[in-house]
C-alpha cells in the first residue's frame, strides 16, 4: 500500500533524495511505495507538481525539521559553534565514525564569540611567558607546576593539530597558526628577581628548554624593539624569551575543523538557532529552541554545551543537580589595535608582563603581534570592564536570568571576599583614554595616540563554585559539569581555554563515556601520541612531541 497523503506522497519523494530519508520511511520502502503511484518515482520526479510538493517538505541537510511534531534524531547534540565543540566532534569522530552529530549555533556565522580571533589574544598558552601560572611563594622561590600543567595541556592540542594536518583534515596550518616568539618583560628590582626565580625553576624542564633569560636592555631590544626604545636606561629590567610560541586564529581553526566535519557528513550543522531548553526525554535529552526559520527539535543520547557564557545558563535549565551552586561573573575587555607598519614591522612577538594588584588572570597585560586573515597587527590590552551580558552578542539580563536560589549566596560571598577585584574593575570602568595609552607606554614607551583604535574583545564568565566548607569561591580557569550518567556535559570559565581545548575535552570523553574509553584508547592514541602518558614523567616523550608537532605544523625554528 503507497503513501496515504498528499505529506507522506512529498516524503517518500524526499526519502529517494536525501542521503538520510525521513523518520519512518526506510528509502527502500519509500522508493517501493512511491512507485504505485504511477509512472514510477523516476518518472513522477520530473512532474512540476511532485517537485513543488517536495521542495515544500523535504529535510534540506543543516536544517532543522519546521513541521509541528517532527523531531531529528542525532547520536550527539553539541550547542555552540566554538573551537570547544569543534574539539569534541572532532574527536568523537575519529572513535566513533559512524556517530550522527548536530551542532548547533545560534548566531549565523562559527566561531562569532570567545573563538573569533579579535575575541581573544590569539596566543597559543603554553606558560612560556603568562607569568600568572607561576606565582611567587611568600619565601620569594616561584611556583611552577601550574606552567608545567599548561604547557603539556597544549602540547596535547598540538598534537591533535598536527594529526589533523597531517591526515588532510586541516589545510595549511599558516591559515591558522603562526610561530611568534613569547617574552615575559619586568621591571623593578622585585620584579626582575622574580622573573630570574621563575627562569632558574623553567629552564631545564625540556618543554622550557629554549627559554633564555637576559637583564641586558640591548639584547631586549634586539629581542622586541618597542619596549626599549624611549624607556630610562637607569630602570631594571629583565626579559625571558622562548622560540616555541605561538599565535592561533582559533576562529579560523574553528572553521576549518567544523566544516571538514559537515562535508564528510559526519555533522549535520544549524546556525542560527538558539536552544532554549534542554530536557530529559527517557535516557536521551530534547533540545528545542528557535532560529530564522522558526522553532525547532532535536534528540540525543548525548549534549554537550559549548556554549560560551550561556552554558550556564542552559546547564541550570537542564535540571541536572550538578549544575547546582555554579554561578558566574562576567567580566568584558577591550584592546588597543595598530596596523601602522611602522609599529607592525617592529614588533613580532607575544610580550606579557605582570597583573595589576587586584586584577583577574585574564587581564594581565601583553603587548602581541596578531596574524589575521593573512593581515598582521599588534595589539595591548586588556582593559578590563564590566556588563551583565554572559556573551558578547547577549542580553542584559543574562547575570540576572542566571541567580537561582541555591547560587545567590555562593555569589554574594565572592563579592565580599574579592573587593579587590571590585575595586580594579571600577578603576578600569572609570579609566579615561589618556590612563589607558599611558598603561601601554609602559611596554612601549613611544606609542602614539592616533596610530590605535579601541577593539572590543569577547565577554568571559568566571565560574563561581560553591565549595564546602569554603561557601562561594571565585575561579579562574575551566570547569567540566557532567551530569552524574555521563549524558550531557558543559564547559564553564574561561583562561587557558582554547589552548587547551583537546586536554579539556578528552576529560569530558573520560567523564561522559567511561566504559568506553579502553574500546576508544587505539584510535586515540593514533590522533594523540602521548595518549594516556605523563609528559612531566616522560621528559623525552615531550621533548619528542614538541619537535614533531613543531615541524607538522611549521612551527621549526632555529634556537
Amino acid at each position: 500500500m503507497g503513501p496515504r497523503s498528499l505529506e507522506e506522497w512529498a516524503r517518500a519523494t524526499a526519502a529517494c533524495l536525501h542521503p538520510r530519508p525521513p523518520e519512518g520511511w526506510p528509502e527502500c520502502d519509500a522508493a517501493r511505495n512511491f512507485g504505485v503511484l504511477g509512472g514510477g518515482w523516476r518518472s513522477a520526479l520530473f512532474n512540476p507538481v511532485t517537485r513543488l510538493v517536495v521542495r515544500a517538505c523535504i529535510h534540506r541537510p543543516g536544517e532543522f525539521v519546521k513541521t509541528p511534531g517532527n523531531v531529528d534524531h542525532y547520536d550527539v547534540i553539541l550547542v555552540g559553534g566554538g573551537i570547544m565543540s569543534a574539539t569534541l566532534a572532532t574527536l568523537l569522530h575519529q572513535v566513533e565514525p559512524t556517530w550522527r552529530m548536530g551542532l548547533v549555533e545560534r548566531l549565523d556565522e562559527l566561531a562569532q564569540e570567545s573563538s573569533g580571533p579579535w575575541n581573544n589574544a590569539g596566543t597559543g598558552h603554553a606558560a612560556l611567558c603568562e607569568l600568572n601560572y607561576s606565582p611567587q611563594r611568600p619565601d620569594g622561590s616561584v611556583d611552577v607546576s601550574k606552567a608545567i600543567d599548561v604547557n603539556e595541556q597544549f602540547l596535547v592540542s598540538r598534537q591533535l593539530w598536527s594529526f589533523l594536518v597531517a591526515n588532510g583534515h586541516l589545510p595549511d596550518p599558516e591559515s591558522f597558526i603562526h610561530p611568534t616568539p613569547h617574552i615575559s618583560f619586568v621591571w623593578g628590582a622585585d620584579n626582575v628577581a622574580y622573573l630570574k626565580a621563575r627562569y632558574d625553576a623553567l629552564h631545564g624542564h625540556p618543554l622550557f628548554a629554549g627559554m633564555e633569560y637576559t637583564e641586558d636592555p640591548a639584547v631586549i631590544g634586539e629581542w622586541a624593539p618597542l619596549l626599549v626604545a624611549g624607556r630610562d636606561p637607569e630602570q631594571p629590567v629583565a626579559a625571558t624569551r622562548s622560540l616555541d610560541g605561538t599565535d592561533v586564529d582559533f576562529g579560523a581553526l574553528t572553521r576549518h575543523m567544523i566544516n571538514r566535519l559537515v562535508d564528510t557528513g559526519a555533522v549535520s550543522l544549524h546556525l542560527g538557532a538558539e536552544v532554549r531548553t534542554i530536557k530529559r526525554d527517557g535516557e536521551g535529552w530534547l533540545v528545542r529552541g528557535k532560529g530564522e526559520q522558526g522553532k525547532f527539535a532535536a534528540t540525543a543520547p548525548f549534549v554537550f554545551v559549548g556554549a560560551g557564557g550561556q552554558a550556564l545558563t542552559l546547564l541550570q535549565r537542564s535540571g541536572i543537580e550538578e549544575a547546582r551552586g555554579f554561578g558566574g561573573f562576567p567580566v568584558s575587555g577591550e584592546f588597543w589595535r595598530t596596523t601602522a607598519p611602522e609599529v607592525v614591522e617592529r614588533h613580532q612577538a607575544k610580550v606579557y608582563g605582570k597583573a595589576a594588584v587586584g586584577a583577574p588572570p585574564m587581564s594581565v597585560p601583553h603587548l602581541d603581534t596578531r596574524m589575521v586573515n593573512g593581515k598582521p597587527a599588534v595589539m595591548f590590552g586588556p582593559y578590563a570592564g564590566f556588563s551583565p551580558r554572559f556573551l558578547k552578542n547577549g542580553s542584559l539580563f543574562d547575570l540576572v536570568k542566571s541567580v537561582r536560589l541555591h547560587n545567590l549566596v555562593p555569589m554574594l560571598q565572592v563579592g565580599v571576599r574579592n573587593l579587590p577585584l571590585v575595586k580594579y574593575l571600577i578603576s578600569e570602568l572609570l579609566a579615561s583614554k589618556n590612563r589607558q595609552l599611558g598603561a601601554l607606554r609602559e611596554y612601549f614607551p613611544g606609542a602614539r595616540a592616533e596610530d590605535w583604535e579601541k577593539v572590543t574583545a569577547g565577554q568571559r564568565v568566571q565560574v563561581i563554585k560553591k565549595v564546602p566548607g569554603r561557601g562561594g569561591v571565585l575561579q579562574f580557569g575551566t570547569e567540566v559539569v557532567t551530569a552524574a550518567d555521563g549524558s550531557i556535559a558543559g564547559l564553564l570559565g574561561a583562561s587557558p581555554g582554547a589552548s587547551t581545548a583537546a586536554p579539556i575535552m578528552l576529560q569530558v570523553l573520560n567523564r561522559c563515556f567511561p566504559e568506553r574509553m579502553d574500546e576508544w584508547a587505539p584510535a586515540l592514541e593514533k590522533v594523540i601520541g602521548t595518549y594516556g602518558i605523563s609528559l612531566a614523567e616522560h621528559p623525552q616523550c615531550a621533548a619528542e612531541a614538541l619537535s614533531e608537532t613543531a615541524e607538522q605544523l611549521g612551527l621549526r625554528v632555529n634556537h
